[in-house]
């Protein structure tokens, strides 16, 4: 009777040993799974500009500065987004991609600006719809960023509680790394001027 007992508390130790690396996993590959959303929505971004681009040459060729380092800073986020697909959580490479993806924001900040200048531009049907697309992608963009935070911090948090810590320890489950992405625009103080 002694024995049956000891068996059976054993073989609820490894069941329950085994649900908790499986829950790691489970959590682990939701992360992954939320950044393969954010690579969709930035890919699809990443082939939007070209055509912004080129769309805005006609008008802008004596801004020829603004259109190559909008062409740079998206060369750069595809490098980091694509450094970034091979290792997710990876703080390293989520730092490298959200450091490249801020670049491109200015840099797209300063195309938007400059364009403004133009009415021409502004007013050119392809350059409203590009904008406009634009606008939907980077909106998708967010929503998937914060889903992926979320699935972040659910397997960070996941793997640090105890005992789950204990077998995340045991089985190498490395900390995944949030991502963030600087926007001046939305971090800027409106200024307000009644005069």
């Amino acid at each position: 009777m002694g024995l049956f007992v000891f068996l059976a508390l054993i073989v609820l130790v490894v069941v329950y040993i085994v649900s908790l690396y499986n829950g790691l996993v489970t959590a682990r590959n939701s992360y992954k799974n939320a950044f393969a959303q954010i690579d969709v929505q930035l890919t699809r971004r990443h082939d939007l500009i070209p055509n912004l681009v080129e769309t805005a040459k006609a008008y802008l060729a004596h801004e020829r500065g603004t259109l190559e380092a909008v062409i740079q800073a998206r060369n750069a986020a595809v490098k980091g987004l694509a450094d970034a697909k091979r290792n997710p959580g990876d703080p390293e490479a989520m730092d490298q991609l959200a450091a490249t993806q801020d670049g491109l924001n200015q840099s797209l900040g300063r195309l938007f600006a400059l364009s403004e200048a133009y009415p021409d531009l502004k007013a050119n049907q392809t350059m409203m719809q590009l904008s406009e697309e634009l606008t939907s992608t980077e909106n998708r963009v967010a929503f998937a960023r914060q889903a992926y935070n979320d699935a972040v911090m659910t397997y960070n948090n996941r793997r640090e509680v105890f005992p789950s810590s204990f077998v995340a320890n045991s089985f190498s489950f490395a900390p995944a790394q949030l991502l963030q992405v600087e926007d001046a625009t939305v971090r800027e103080v409106p200024k307000v001027s009644f005069s």
